[in-house]
Order: C-alpha cells, then sequence, then structure tokens
C-alpha cells in the first residue's frame, strides 16, 4: 500500500470515477486540496468569480452531456453557504454535482473558529448526502458512496466537507485497487409493463409525457422508438423539452400555465389517457389538478417510489428508470406490432397535428421599441438545430419556451423547479466546457443577466464562447406581470437616466459597457429589422475572440406574456396568429 494524503487519495477517485472538470475558488482552508489537483495534473479547474457562479457552472456541465458530473470546489465558511443556491438547483432537477468545501480543523469545529459553520447541516436538506468528514480513513469511502449516491435512483447532488487537518492527514490508499460502487437503479418488470402497455392500447386517445427522467437516463432516442412504434403522440415536459424534435410528427407541445403551446394544452384537455415517463407532474405543468386529471387515466413511471403519488394518485404506478421502463416497453410492443394486435391511432395523431397546425401564437411584430416575440422568431431563423439552449426564469424564459424551437435531449438546458436568478450565464459557460465546439446560446431577462454578469470574466479569461441574448425591458417583467392581480407595480422597475451612458435612453444599466469592461464584446439592438445582421456579428465575433457575446435586444417596457392559472384558462394578450406570415417560424406552417 501507498501512503498518501487524503486529498492525493481524493483526487484520484475522482479521476477513476471520471469527474474531472472543476469549477471553484481556492482559500486557505482547501489550499490542501487545491496541492493535490496540481500535483495530479488531471483535474481541469475553472476558476470563477463567485462560489454560486462555480456551483452553477458545475451544474451546466453536468447537464450538458450523458455521464458529466461537474465539480465545484470552495473554501470554509460563506463558500460553502454560496453553493447552496447552486445544490439546490441540481437537487430540484435531478442533477448529479459534487460540491467540496474546506472546514476548520476538527478539534476547532466547537469553538466558532474562522469562517467555520455546520456546512453539513446547511446543505442537508438539498442533497442527497451531505457529510463533514472527520476521520483521514473516511475519506476514501465518503468519496466512493457519494458517486454511486450520484448516480443512483433519482440523481442528485452531495456536499463532502473537509477539515484542514483531515486534508493533511496521511492514509494508506491503492488507487489500482479501488473500484466504484455499482449503481442502483429501479428496473420494471414484463408484468408491470404489460399492464401498462395494455391501460394504453385500451385507450382511444393516449399521450405520452416525456419527463426529464428520460434525459437523465440518456434515453430519448428509445423514447422515439416507442412512440413510433405504439403512433402516439408525445407532451415533453420543460425538463424532457427535446426527448422528441420539435419537428417530429408525433411531437404534440408542450402542457402548461406558462412554458406551454396552445396546441399542447387543447391536445392535453381531448386525451383520455395519459402515461408520464420520468417526470413528477410539477404544478407549472398540470396547473389545477381536477382540469389536468378529467376524464383521463394515468400511468405513472418513475425512478423515485416515493415521486408516485405525490402530486395525485394516477391509475397504475410502477418505480423503473426510465430507461429501463422504455426498453421494456419498445420490447413488448414490438411482439403486439407482430402479432398485429396493436391499435391504430392515425385519425388521433392526424388531429394532434391538425392542432399544432393552427392554434399558434403570433411572433411578427414591427415595433419599436421591439416586442420579445419578435426575438424568438428570428433566435429561430439564425440558429440551427445543432444549438443548446441555455435559461433559468423569467418572462424571457416563459416565451423562449413558448416559441423557440429545440431538436434533441440536453438541447434545451433550464434551472427548470428552482429558477435561480443569475443561474443563467455560469450555467452556459459549464456547458461551453462540456460541449466544446457546439453552439450555446444563452437567453436572459435584463435582471437575470445582472445578478452574476461578474462571471463573464470567466468566459473571456478561459476562452468559453458562446452568444448571450439579453432582453432588456428594465423591469422585473415576471414580478411586474403578477403584480396586476394586486393592482400594483411595487418596486419592479430597473429603469433610471445613466448619467454615464445617455445612449440607454432611460433603461439603466449599460449592458454593452459592462460586458466590454469584462473582457467580452456586445451588440445593442433597438429595431427588429437589424437583428439577422446582429446574430451574424455576434457569431463571426464570437468565432473571431473566442470569448462570450451579448446580443442586448431593447424590448417594449410593458408586456404580458400568455399564462394563466388552469391549462383551459391561459390567457392570451397579445393578438393570435391568423396567417402563416403571423408566425413564419412555426414548426408546422398556419395555412391562411
Amino acid at each position: 500500500m501507498t501512503k498518501m494524503r487524503t486529498v492525493d487519495a481524493a483526487v484520484a477517485i475522482l479521476a477513476k470515477e471520471g469527474a474531472i472538470e472543476a469549477f471553484g475558488l481556492p482559500g486557505a482552508a482547501i489550499n490542501p486540496f487545491y496541492s493535490a489537483m496540481r500535483a495530479h495534473g488531471g483535474i481541469r479547474h475553472t476558476l470563477a468569480r463567485h462560489v454560486e457562479g462555480a456551483s452553477h457552472m458545475a451544474d451546466g456541465y453536468s447537464r450538458a452531456a450523458d455521464g458529466n458530473i461537474g465539480i465545484c470546489i470552495g473554501t470554509s465558511g460563506p463558500a460553502g453557504t454560496d453553493m447552496i443556491t447552486g445544490l439546490y438547483a441540481a437537487w430540484a432537477d435531478s442533477i448529479p454535482m459534487l460540491c467540496i468545501t474546506g472546514q476548520a480543523p476538527v478539534a476547532k469545529l466547537h469553538k466558532e473558529d474562522f469562517q467555520a459553520v455546520d456546512i453539513e447541516s446547511i446543505a442537508k436538506p438539498v442533497t442527497k448526502m451531505a457529510m463533514t468528514i472527520l476521520e483521514p480513513g473516511q475519506v476514501p469511502g465518503a468519496f466512493q458512496k457519494a458517486f454511486q449516491l450520484m448516480r443512483s435512483g433519482r440523481p442528485g447532488p452531495v456536499l463532502l466537507d473537509l477539515p484542514f487537518d483531515v486534508q493533511m492527514a496521511e492514509i494508506e490508499f491503492d488507487i489500482d485497487a479501488y473500484e466504484p460502487i455499482a449503481v442502483e437503479k429501479p428496473k420494471a418488470s414484463r408484468k408491470q409493463l404489460e399492464k401498462a402497455l395494455d391501460m394504453l392500447t385500451a385507450a382511444e386517445r393516449p399521450l405520452i409525457v416525456a419527463g426529464g427522467g428520460i434525459i437523465n437516463a440518456g434515453a430519448s432516442a428509445q423514447l422515439v422508438e416507442l412512440a413510433e412504434l405504439l403512433n402516439v403522440p408525445v407532451i415533453p415536459t420543460l425538463m424532457g423539452w427535446g426527448t422528441i424534435p420539435d419537428d417530429h410528427e408525433l411531437m404534440a407541445g408542450m402542457v402548461g400555465l406558462q412554458t406551454s403551446h396552445r396546441y399542447g394544452n387543447e391536445t392535453m384537455l381531448a386525451s383520455d389517457f395519459v402515461i408520464g415517463i420520468g417526470n413528477r407532474w410539477a404544478n407549472r405543468h398540470t396547473g389545477g389538478l381536477d382540469t389536468y386529471t378529467a376524464g383521463r387515466k394515468f400511468v405513472h413511471i418513475d425512478i423515485e417510489p416515493t415521486q408516485i403519488g405525490r402530486v395525485f394518485s394516477p391509475d397504475f404506478g410502477i418505480a423503473s428508470d426510465a430507461g429501463a421502463a422504455l426498453d421494456g416497453l419498445i420490447e413488448l410492443a414490438r411482439e403486439r406490432q407482430a402479432a398485429k394486435s396493436l391499435p391504430d391511432y392515425s385519425a388521433w395523431v392526424a388531429e394532434c397535428t391538425a392542432r399544432k397546425g393552427s392554434l399558434q401564437r403570433k411572433t411578427h411584430f414591427e415595433n419599436v421599441p421591439i416586442k420579445p416575440q419578435r426575438v424568438y422568431e428570428e433566435m429561430n431563423k439564425a440558429f440551427g438545430k445543432d444549438t443548446t439552449y441555455v435559461s433559468t426564469i423569467g418572462l424571457s424564459q416563459i416565451a423562449g419556451a413558448q416559441l423557440l424551437h429545440v431538436f434533441g435531449p440536453r438541447k434545451w438546458i433550464n434551472a427548470g423547479q428552482a429558477g435561480p436568478l443569475g443561474w443563467t450565464c455560469p450555467a452556459a459557460l459549464g456547458v461551453v466546457r462540456g460541449k466544446p465546439d457546439e453552439t450555446v446560446v444563452a437567453l436572459s431577462g435584463d435582471y437575470d443577466f445582472q445578478f452574476m454578469i461578474e462571471e463573464l470574466a470567466v468566459g473571456a479569461q478561459f476562452n468559453l464562447p458562446y452568444i448571450h441574448v439579453v432582453v432588456n425591458n428594465s423591469y422585473l417583467g415576471l414580478i411586474r406581470q403578477s403584480q396586476r392581480g394586486f393592482n400594483m407595480e411595487q418596486n419592479v422597475s430597473l429603469a433610471f437616466e445613466n448619467i454615464n451612458s445617455p445612449e440607454t435612453n432611460g433603461y439603466g444599466v449599460d449592458h454593452v459597457k459592462v460586458t466590454e469592461g469584462l473582457g467580452c464584446k456586445a451588440i445593442r439592438v433597438e429595431n427588429p429589422s437589424d437583428l439577422p445582421a446582429a446574430f451574424d456579428k455576434a457569431k463571426a465575433l464570437m468565432d473571431e475572440f473566442k470569448v462570450p457575446v451579448v446580443v442586448e435586444v431593447i424590448l417594449e417596457k410593458i408586456t404580458n406574456i400568455s399564462m394563466g392559472v388552469e391549462i383551459n384558462g391561459v390567457n392570451e394578450f397579445e393578438e393570435l396568429a391568423e396567417r402563416g406570415e403571423d408566425a413564419p417560424t412555426a414548426i408546422i406552417a398556419l395555412l391562411d
């Protein structure tokens, strides 16, 4: 056996487990770990400007590709507390991420030492495991268990807290003898899947709701294959968007109160059976449960047994990994196809397609200041099917989900449940690390952009190019819209006369100057006809300088985006598309 510091053993384990992309900030209490990374040489580290930013970078990296686990590293005290929002965002969306913090020496943990905080207790509610490792000999096992937990069952983040003296202690460790612990995932039985398929094929108007668990399982191809075998339309959730390409005949639209399509909601209301796979019936998807469930039966398949029945009781529930369930369903569907016992759903599919070609929102507005709908229309034209979009929350994200197009898994990367402002920029940088040489386009409102704008400097320093579209109405737009019900507009305007930048015309912060000051490139657009040229220029600047490029679009200040409190009661604040020219980038052209 070889004697080594615990941190050297830990770094060797990271490499053997395949987690070699780290984001963080060094500090006195974590310096031994940094020295181990330097000595090893196999872990790439990206220096963030804020520890919360580092956690979102690690999160974005984890979401970028199957099997990725991003690492976030920080010192003791506030570094750990800064990570909590990042841990929450990853935990809420079932994303594996490893956070590592330094800590005061074990003997000083009860003495209120400088920057000593009980981060284990603070992090436990938003992690699969949070542990302050008090004994040097526990370090290898704690890391081994962390990787198993992150990958087993419903994925999620882990935090490991390393006291300074534990990091410096020496232990006997042989990395060649180290083996990862087997990952545990439930698998549906044939009998369970036969019952689920029997229920589906007994229906006249069935739907498949495809959740983010399918993407986590790397099973989007199986989802498409099953849908095609059965000829059953698919409703992806926001986290499952991309499991089936938007231009596939069986993609029936998204459902919900905000991030939804008109045709998706109408198709859900017309259905009589739903099988949900890898989803959790989020409230922004379902709206009122009486409306959502009325007149239809439900089967729910999820990797986490306690998710089944949490929101409402399905007619039948199965605890299973989404990939395993899809593989089993495909096998059964093939058998029934060969026996010619599958129903013909072609009329139902045609009905869903007709809705998709008729129930559309207008995007082609010529207004100045620019209406946001036009921005997404021009983005659809400017960016190809290979584009990965990154966004978090706000009217920008809601309208983007209504109007943009996604053509594959992990091409819509979104902090769906937590929705932390500021997530988009650092997460996009993590996605660029996880998808080198691919097109990454971030989407933010001005407030989301301002929350962690300093992380643009990370993109400049480490040459992480992407395009960041900032739709600027100088408002907390989603909050302003939600305040309409209270007949007020309180503390939501970000506008002011910028004495240093009169060219901002009362919109306040000069995002172009700030972006350039952080080492990146920026373009401001005030007329919708200039958007195509701006996007072309942004691509050229990104290719030339290898840094983030911000395209700031000056919007009208007051916009209400389609949303409601029931899926049969979404308010359409703008005029709807009546002719093809009203929605020229719709997946199916509107017939005049």
